[in-house]
């Protein structure tokens, strides 16, 4: 059973209370966390605050040495990151393998760019005066992740809060919390105590009081709409720092001039990718009348083409849902867009034969309308869903037309269509003919209700610093404009 991470060891929870990781292709236990609690959010939140000033003065170039050291421990452990990746949540292992090198590249971004940012010079006001900034870290930031990417979407948040000084608390989701206590001890425990902690445990438990916690100074968290929304009116309560990225419902537009046979790998690898669960998948594709019927063909064969199974396979492309729950969730959306009028051409329900674990088909639905729940509602899960459009105008109006504003794909060759969708479609990050790709350098958050804030990017390291201003007059002499006034009388205007 693995135990809590606190000041740089293993702790034991308050209460006995433990919690079975079940692998979702298989349905077996792979092991067994504490469940934690509030007092145990609170005990690793103090650990945290008594570390951080040590942390926070010790020289960008010794911290950025450590993370280095942290990066490079995560590719000697590569495999068995992997594997326990792959084993509490169902995705391919290979995409974990890919995965585990993704956080030890952006783990050495930050390790430099830290080094090299931290404030600027200003223009003074008047002689013999100096100004400038210093970003300084925030404190305690509370790092709450969801099960999708355990590892990538918390590197996203605690590779640039320890850059930049401050010391972190980690609630993992309740589902996948093996991969980031095995990361906590094998690659960032020559780490100073209290600089990085773990509390397992669910929302209520541990998520809660963190958010509410004195010692937190920022909550950075990745997750639904709804629970965000909670987040930041509890944060705001005490006036504290949020960073969300939250749900997203994001186009994908295929113009009448795109190379069909790209835009159709492209497309289903963008919305099947994890099989669906993933934030800025391909959720509404709108595909222009004149290619409409090339494209769906092509898209129907590459979904009916991916191989679901157990991500231990080599050969496997997508593996399970996380959960019952989700699985269910999913059924529920397909069967009440079906009821509505939508048409199935693939899939359109669960899997057996890919094992007892919580398979759905690929799925590909035409004949959709925004009203359907599978495009007015985040459907996490393998399930597409195909808008034919009259022509560009009515493709970029109509993905445009959404509260959310995470991501957003086209593909296209004209550069007059592709400027017309960056400009009038709301998305934190807009790919064009390249869906999903990250870049540590970029920064990555939503618009509207898909959050506020950035990840990645120097936009990410200042998510987690203070600018302070600092006015230096190394003359110091009386000033003219300082009391009594009666001494400036002649500047007083005749009225």
């Amino acid at each position: 059973m693995k135990q809590l991470w606190i000041g740089g060891q293993w702790a034991k929870s308050s209460k006995s209370d433990v919690r079975s990781i079940i692998n979702p292709a298989t349905l077996e236990p792979v092991d067994e966390v504490t469940e934690g609690t509030p007092e145990d959010a609170h005990r690793a939140s103090s650990v945290a605050a008594e570390a951080q000033p040590h942390w926070g003065k010790m020289p960008a170039l010794e911290r950025g040495k450590l993370l280095h050291d942290a990066a490079r421990a995560m590719r000697e452990d590569r495999a068995i990151l992997s594997r326990l990746l792959t084993l509490e949540g169902g995705k391919p292992r290979i995409e974990n393998l890919d995965e585990v090198e993704w956080c030890a590249a952006c783990l050495e971004y930050y390790a430099e760019i830290a080094r090299n940012s931290h404030g600027s010079s200003i223009p003074p006001v008047a002689e013999h005066q100096i100004n400038f900034t210093i970003k300084e870290p925030l404190g305690v930031v509370a790092a709450i992740v969801p099960f999708n990417y355990p590892l990538l979407l918390l590197m996203w948040k605690i590779a640039p809060a320890l850059a930049a000084g401050n010391t972190v608390v980690i609630k993992p989701s309740e589902l996948t919390p093996l991969s980031t206590l095995r990361l906590a001890e094998t690659c960032f425990g020559h780490f100073p105590k209290g600089v990085l902690n773990v509390v397992t445990g669910t929302g209520q438990g541990v998520g809660e009081p963190l958010v509410d916690d004195p010692n937190i100074a920022c909550v950075a968290f990745t997750g639904s709409t709804a629970v965000g929304t909670r987040i930041a009116v509890r944060a705001a309560q005490h006036l504290k720092r949020v960073n969300l990225e939250l749900g997203g419902i994001d186009p994908l537009i295929v113009f009448e001039d795109a190379d069909v046979e790209v835009a159709a790998a492209g497309a289903a690898w963008a919305r099947f990718l994890n099989a669906g669960q993933v934030c800025t998948s391909a959720k509404r594709i709108y595909v222009v009348e004149a290619i409409a019927k090339d494209f769906v063909a092509r898209f129907v064969e590459n979904a009916k083409a991916i191989k679901v199974g157990n991500g231990m396979d080599a050969d496997t492309d997508m593996g399970p849902l996380i959960s019952k729950v989700a699985l269910e969730r999913v059924e529920d959306q397909v069967e009440r867009s079906v009821a509505a009028g939508a048409k199935i051409l693939a899939g359109g329900a669960r899997l057996s034969n890919a094992g007892p674990g919580y398979f759905h088909a690929p799925t590909v639905l035409t004949e959709v309308k925004e009203s359907f729940p599978v495009v007015s509602e985040e459907v996490f899960g393998p399930i597409a869903s195909i808008q034919v459009v009259k022509d560009a105008d009515e493709a970029i109006k109509r993905a445009a037309k959404s509260e959310y504003g995470l991501g957003a794909n086209i593909y296209t060759s004209n550069l007059s269509y592709a400027m017309r969708a960056m400009t009038e479609i709301k998305a934190g990050t807009f790919w064009v003919n390249d869906p999903l790709t990250d870049n540590d350098a970029a920064p990555f958050g939503g618009m509207r209700k898909s959050g506020m804030g950035r990840e990645l990017g120097e936009e990410g390291l200042d998510a987690f610093r203070e600018t302070k201003h600092v006015h230096i007059d190394y003359i110091p002499e009386k000033k003219g404009y300082w009391f009594p006034y009666k001494n400036r009388k002649a500047e007083m205007p005749d009225c």
